[in-house]
């Protein structure tokens, strides 16, 4: 497993956002503007990421 993190925070609203992209923000466990997850650097989240990236600010932490 890899020992980095992604410190990801939504700071768009996914109100009228298609139902995908809700789906993949509830994946990562972001639920309210500006609130911030730490999670796994994984081929899967970063998946995740991507898809719905212009809702989002991404860090990578050691």
């Amino acid at each position: 497993m890899s020992d980095k993190k992604l410190k990801v925070t939504l700071v768009r609203s996914k109100i009228g956002r298609i139902k995908t992209h809700r789906d993949c923000l509830r994946g990562l466990g972001l639920k309210k503007m500006h609130q911030t997850v730490e999670l796994e650097d994984t081929p899967e989240i970063r998946g995740m990421v991507k898809k719905v990236a212009y809702m989002l600010n991404v860090e990578e932490v050691e």
